[in-house]
């Protein structure tokens, strides 16, 4: 057996937030709209649910939001704009590096659980369809990890088995689904650690993608 792809998660791998992630956000929009940030969170949870995976539009989410909060369209837009900065975080430069650096050998993919308008805005910041083969969003298949099905869809399109991925998520859980369908899965701590962990597989099972 031979590793031919590895695929990263997106969120907290290449791409990280601040530790106290949407927090401000909500406290921020929560009190201007005289709102507890919980009681926020509670109004809006269909709209975020139903956009992870892909069952409203953008101009569905930002009306939903409006109508939950009894506020304006304008209101709703501004604060989308602060969700979609803590979304998209910063780069990770040294593991997106090495990612790109993977794709000259083996076929590289991208798992997201993501949300309705993050292709766009990530192939803008990030660049990520010039880098990798491809990227299974769970708002575009309408399956969230750690679903199994949603792993066995990123072997599918890379024509690829599990065992012939390697795959990296920083969430334990979505660690485990990976790992379940057979996929060597790596949980993400560090890059450092990470890269290590990757390459010590790549060793074990040499092969590539692309020979």
């Amino acid at each position: 057996m031979a590793i031919r792809a590895v695929v990263f998660d997106i969120g907290g791998i290449l791409e990280l937030s601040a530790p106290e992630g949407f927090d401000p956000v909500d406290q921020k929009w929560a009190a201007r709209w005289g709102l507890e940030p919980v009681e926020l969170n509670g109004r809006l949870r269909d709209i975020w649910a139903r956009g992870a995976i892909g069952l409203i539009t953008e101009a569905e989410v930002v009306a939903g939001i409006a109508e939950g909060t009894g506020t304006s369209v304008a209101e709703a837009e501004g604060f989308m704009s602060d969700i979609w900065t803590v979304y998209l975080g910063t780069p990770n430069a040294e593991l997106t590096a090495y990612f790109e650096g993977l794709h000259q050998r083996y076929l590289t993919g991208l798992i997201s659980n993501s949300f309705v308008g993050a292709r766009e805005r990530e192939a803008a910041l990030y660049r990520y369809p010039e880098m990798t083969d491809d990227i299974v969003y769970s708002h575009e298949c309408g399956i969230a990890k750690p679903d199994p099905r949603i792993y066995q869809l990123a072997c599918e399109r890379l024509d690829v088995r599990p065992d012939e991925v390697v795959y990296l998520d920083d969430v334990e859980r979505c660690v485990a689904g990976a790992a379940a369908i057979g996929m060597h899965a790596v949980h993400y701590s560090a890059t450092a650690t990470a890269m290590a962990e990757i390459d010590a597989l790549l060793a074990a099972y040499p092969g590539g993608g692309r020979d």
